[in-house]
């Protein structure tokens, strides 16, 4: 299904990781280029031909802040093809923004969580 499902607009910050692979870099390369050329109010992160952090796949980040969600969120809707986009709240508390405030446009996947130790 292509449309994020219960992704509210709750925190002051996010984070939209773009997720492709080496048959998809074309098209991730395409939606890179749009953005940055694009008026959006977001951080545009670095075109990853690795896997970063706990993202599975190789990967770019879009940063956006609580007045930008609801542009952000149509934009990556209407550009992301078939590719999959993990969307987290930022809170300073990775662990949590990783597992309780997730969102995915497209199929999600398992992150690596390891990385990550819960706050007490």
């Amino acid at each position: 299904m292509s449309r994020i499902i219960d992704f509210p607009n709750r925190h002051q910050a996010y984070h939209a990781h773009v997720y492709y692979e080496a048959d998809t870099e074309a098209q991730a390369d395409a939606i890179y280029q749009a953005a940055a050329a694009s008026s959006l109010p977001i951080d545009l992160g670095r075109f990853h031909r690795k896997c970063v952090g706990p993202h599975p796949r190789w990967s770019f980040q879009i940063a956006f802040d609580k007045a930008a969600f609801d542009e952000v969120m149509a934009w990556l809707e209407a550009h992301r093809g078939d590719l999959t986009v993990f969307l987290h709240g930022v809170t300073g508390d990775d662990y949590i923004d990783h597992t309780a405030h997730v969102g995915w446009m497209g199929p999600s996947v398992e992150l690596n969580l390891a990385i990550f130790k819960p706050k007490q």
